[in-house]
């Protein structure tokens, strides 16, 4: 299987025997799994460091990481095109001031994603995170003017009644990060911004993911270090005693690699299943990830608290269900129009986060 910086997601199986293919299948969903489960732990470790609070610079420098890999697999494009194909890319500073408000957009959802999950820890993180789907539909109706159907409606009403049942648990129990419950609504509402800003910018690039991408983070990289200095980070890293520790930036650049390898086998496992199947995967994985937090930190949750989760994910699922049924129906009656939903379908489990 080469790698690519696949922009168009052809199923070249067709043909293939079904216990081949199912097995493709299984390997790819439990590489996804894999990676944005252990992406997510390996963040929560790094940014619950008691001896670095320099959140902005852990975030900064998996973008730098991504630059670096991006500049790797080109290079190893040219020299393996056979293994690794990926479009060349020559920086240019126009293209980087167009792809700028994405860029500014992708800091935000990157770095609330990172604030979110250092207060509230991994198995809160579900909840924390879960409005996505909600600005979704709110940015729909405000931005590009589209109504939404009343079964949405009612799946977006579920999910915010398990958002604030689990603020209520966690808080009865004594364990609610306010600053994490917020800067969780903040990544969820980027999450959804980015996803519209990607679709604007698109053009700039020649439509190749592979290219934003490329751009989107080295325009990251350049924006952290101002924020870096404005938010005291620096001082922070200069008083930090493992800056000369292999073991810490091993695990800063192995947090990296996973954020890189998120957008490919995100990519990969649409391709090989469905979009649909991508979503209901991602659901899925997050419950697990929630169980395994659990267990792992050895808690102890209410019943009502393990009902928000199941609340969060169901109505998440129900509306995905909600919304492909109705694209197909739109695709039928007018396959000649584009369809503007699409605008608001990203990834909203960890993108690169």
């Amino acid at each position: 299987m080469a790698i690519t910086g696949a922009e168009t997601m052809v199923d070249e199986d067709h043909g293939e025997p079904f216990v081949l293919r199912a097995t493709k299948i299984a390997a790819v969903v439990a590489l996804y799994w894999f990676i944005s489960i252990t992406m997510v732990f390996l963040n929560s470790y790094l940014l619950d460091n008691k001896d670095l609070n320099a959140p902005l610079f852990v975030t900064f420098y998996q973008c730098l990481v991504s630059v670096g890999l991006c500049g790797l697999m080109q290079l190893l494009s040219m020299i393996k095109p056979d293994f690794v194909n990926v479009p060349a890319v020559n920086f240019q500073l126009k293209t980087s001031r167009e792809v700028l408000p994405l860029s500014i957009v992708f800091i935000g959802m990157i770095t609330f994603n990172n604030l979110c999950l250092k207060y509230v820890g991994v198995a809160f993180y579900t909840i924390g995170r879960s409005l996505s789907t909600v600005f979704n539909v709110l940015l729909s109706f405000i931005i590009l003017k589209q109504s939404t159907s009343l079964q949405a409606l009612v799946c977006c009403g579920i999910i915010l009644g398990g958002f604030w049942l689990g603020v209520d648990q966690e808080g009865l129990a004594g364990s609610l990060s306010w600053s994490g419950v917020f800067f969780g609504v903040l990544a969820s509402a980027c999450v959804s911004l980015n996803a519209i800003y990607t679709k604007k910018v698109m053009p700039a690039v020649d439509g190749s993911i592979w290219k934003l991408s490329y751009y989107n983070n080295i325009n990251a990289c350049l924006l952290f270090i101002p924020l870096i200095l404005v938010f005291g980070e620096l001082g922070q890293l200069s008083r930090f005693n493992r800056l000369t520790d292999l073991k810490f930036w091993g695990m800063m650049t192995v947090g990296g690699v996973f954020g890189f390898a998120i957008g490919y086998v995100t990519g990969l496992q649409i391709k090989f299943t469905s979009p649909l199947t991508h979503n209901v995967s991602g659901t899925a994985k997050a419950c697990a990830q929630t169980v395994i937090a659990v267990v792992y930190n050895s808690s102890s949750k209410s019943f009502l608290w393990w009902t928000s989760n199941m609340m969060v994910l169901g109505g998440s699922s129900a509306y995905t269900w909600v919304k492909s049924r109705e694209m197909q129906k739109t695709t039928r009656k007018a396959p000649q129009e584009p369809d503007k939903e699409k605008l608001l379908q990203g990834e909203k489990g960890d993108a690169g986060v």
